[in-house]
């Protein structure tokens, strides 16, 4: 059959769309099922989270609070040699680029960054728990999420969770209170619930 009789036509039509919605880039409507589901660990390069999964066992020693309890700056972390891997985890800008454009779901809690004039949350971090960026030292950036939400949220409590939804980039932000590895442009979001 050729492929420019009709019937071909269509085969070639229906079969990019399949190979399009398998890959994540064609979303049939705005529900659950359009997303991916992605967990925090899912945004780290496999290197940070090997890292962060076997920590030095000369932290167990460090007393909380101590000096030594005190994580160096990126930039020192990223020029000292004797920072060590895990120290580096700690403050990675590394991302995975297959998520730079994918639409996915993530649970986190909601640091606000703006309010629009009815006082809902426009722009926020999205963070893997509570406290996050509001304790120091904040999250790894790979590990945090810049959203921006033109509808807004009305946010009750700093201790709820979310579901967020939206189409993720990998773009570094940068401000006074953390730096971000990611991007959302959000869609909706959800109070959580597994």
């Amino acid at each position: 059959m050729a492929l420019n009789s009709k019937n071909g036509f269509w085969q070639v039509a229906v079969l990019s769309l399949v190979v399009l919605y398998s890959a994540g880039l064609f979303a049939a409507g705005e529900g659950e099922g359009a997303y991916r589901a992605v967990e925090w660990t899912d945004l780290l390069p496999e290197e940070d989270l090997t890292a962060l999964m076997n920590p030095p066992e000369y932290l167990e020693e460090i007393a909380d609070g101590s000096e030594e309890d005190v994580l160096a700056s990126p930039m020192r972390a990223n020029l000292d040699p004797e920072a060590g891997r895990y120290q580096q985890a700690l403050t990675s800008t590394g991302v995975r680029s297959e998520f730079d454009g994918r639409a996915v779901r993530i649970p986190g809690f909601i640091v606000p960054l703006a309010f629009d004039e009815k006082r809902r949350v426009t722009h926020f971090f999205l963070v893997p728990f509570f406290g996050a960026c509001i304790h120091v030292p904040p999250p790894p950036p790979n590990q945090i999420i810049y959203a921006v939400s033109d509808k807004g949220i009305e946010q009750r409590s700093l201790y709820d969770a979310y579901w967020v939804f939206g189409r993720l980039a990998t773009t570094l932000t940068e401000n006074d209170m953390a730096t971000s590895a990611y991007a959302m442009e959000v869609v909706t979001i959800e109070l959580y619930r597994e």
